[in-house]
């Protein structure tokens, strides 16, 4: 995974998906899995965060790679991405739902109708967004109290789409989120 985008010469017509993460504490598999999955079906991911510079990936624990942010969710536009992806990781959920812009960027894209996709601690920032009342998702087990008292119906399965949301437990059901973002990507009017 290269983060080289230069959002500012992309033609209108290229669809464009927004990663927005932490500075660091992202599950790096959880980035760059749904990101390969992307540009193979043609779109351009674009690697959003709260600060300029580069973000830290980790393997589970251990530090992974750091990725080149293209830009900054103060600086980010709902209308110009066709989708959102929240990755994982616990420390970058928790992150993001303590920064508003994040937390507004969030809820503008669930309000839009365009696909947000969220896997394994990404829901924290929808649960801050206030965005899964009525809403049937998953997430990692341990997230499933947070969601329920939020006013969402939590079930356990590797992917569960309601609508616009896109929700997944862990790395492993990153083969069945990938599919359900490729395909509402596929869905999304050019």
């Amino acid at each position: 995974m290269t983060s080289t985008t230069d959002t500012s010469t992309d033609s209108p017509e290229q669809t464009k998906v927004a990663f927005l993460v932490a500075p660091e504490g992202i599950e790096q598999v959880e980035l760059t899995g749904p990101w390969e999955a992307v540009e193979q079906s043609g779109a351009t991911p674009v690697l959003i965060s709260t600060q300029d510079g580069t973000v830290q990936a980790f393997n589970h624990m251990d530090k992974g790679d750091t990725f080149v942010v293209d830009l900054t969710v103060a600086s980010a536009d709902v209308a110009d991405y066709a989708a959102l992806v929240l990755p994982g990781g616990v420390a970058n959920p928790d992150t993001l739902r303590t920064d508003a812009d994040a937390v507004a960027f969030v809820r503008q894209f669930v309000q839009s109708g365009k696909p947000v996709a969220a896997i394994c601690h990404a829901p924290w920032t929808l649960i801050e967004a206030d965005v899964v009342r009525g809403r049937t998702v998953t997430s990692w087990p341990s997230l499933q109290t947070d969601l329920r008292n939020a006013g969402a119906t939590w079930q356990d399965r590797e992917v569960v789409v309601d609508d616009n949301l896109i929700t997944s437990r862990n790395p492993a059901d990153i083969p069945a989120f990938t599919r359900e973002l490729t395909a509402a990507l596929a869905s999304v009017p050019a």
